[in-house]
């Protein structure tokens, strides 16, 4: 991976808003649901990887300290002896004098020192695999591995393509108020990173976005994905009906016969709304323009009117409903 100063076009003095700010831009400028660049999954996730880094205030000191390389994993030293160190067969601990992969295996089972242990985590893998595969290993080879090229093969040892890593499952919680806005959240991955994540157009309640690259990692192929779903968290005065939005209003008695302007709610604040006279309860406005985004444009607002009868009792009122029900006084 670049320098996650390089992918994110920031100076190695860039402040720690500086950095924020131009993720952001760069997130939304390759989101794959906003831009049409085919490689834009794979920049959007170089992003990801380069803001884990520089924005957490102690991965930056590490990596700049030269104690993590750009995907955030340890830089390993003291490999001077490898390939130069004592190679007798009494090589005690940290002796790095393996003739190759046979001398490796041997050294792995008898008096393995520290820096064996390093390329066991290393290799070890690789070497599990190959023997779980049952590729017939000679002497100095293995057969199976990268071809099975060694005198020792096995018959059906062939090329094999390296294993993907383990896909994972998290979950996202959003607000309206985020989708409309186009929010980006940031997310703790079952791995333990953290990432950025943009709330895309058009989310729906239970979608899963597959965020390619973050997901287990590999010994040998590429890591797995994590699959995000999405879910959209109940609002106290919205109800979704797709990508449109609706709201009860209440209104006053008065308001309904004689008509007025009122007050409507939207996710981006309220705006004026004028109501005809002799307006019923149930009666429904819709404001184009004001319910979610979607990748085409924008939902509606459903605005539902409430007659609100007077707390008090009127006695005018009254008189008026006795009168249309036939009840003398």
């Amino acid at each position: 991976m670049r320098d996650p100063y390089d992918v994110l076009g920031v100076s190695r003095q860039a402040s720690e808003a500086d950095v924020k700010k131009a993720f952001r831009k760069l997130a939304k400028q390759h989101h794959p649901d906003q831009s049409k660049d085919p490689k834009a999954g794979a920049k959007f996730a170089e992003l990801n990887a380069a803001y884990e880094i520089l924005g957490d205030a102690d991965k930056r000191k590490q990596f700049d300290r030269g104690e993590i390389d750009a995907e955030g994993k340890p830089r390993f030293r003291g490999f001077e002896g490898f390939g130069g160190g004592a190679r007798g067969p009494g090589a005690g601990a940290g002796a790095h004098g393996f003739e190759g992969f046979e001398g490796f295996a041997r050294a792995r089972g008898a008096g393995a020192g520290a820096g064996d242990d390093l390329f066991s985590q290393i290799f070890g893998e690789a070497f599990r695999q190959a023997e779980a595969r049952g590729a017939g290993a000679g002497p100095g080879g293995f057969g199976g591995f990268a071809g099975g090229r060694g005198p020792g093969a096995g018959a059906g040892a062939g090329r094999r393509t390296a294993a993907k890593g383990e896909d994972l499952e998290a979950t996202m919680s959003v607000t309206l108020e985020e989708i409309a806005a186009g929010a980006t959240k940031r997310v703790k991955l079952p791995t333990g990173r953290e990432v950025e994540v943009m709330v895309p157009k058009g989310v729906a309640d239970g979608q899963v976005i597959r965020l390619r690259g973050l997901g287990r990692a590999s010994p040998m192929g590429e890591p797995g994905d994590v699959m995000l779903t999405v879910e959209i968290a109940p609002h106290e005065r919205f109800s979704m009906e797709g990508a449109d939005l609706r709201v009860r209003i209440p209104v006053p008695l008065e308001d309904a016969i004689l008509g007025a302007a009122v007050r409507v709610p939207t996710l981006t604040g309220a705006v004026e709304m004028k109501i005809p006279a002799m307006s019923s309860g149930g009666r429904t406005f819709r404001l184009r323009g004001k319910g979610l985004p979607t990748k085409t444009g924008t939902g509606d607002l459903l605005a539902v009117l409430e007659i609100r009868l007077p707390e008090e009792p009127d006695e005018a009122l009254m008189e008026y409903a006795r009168r249309k029900r036939g009840v003398k006084a």
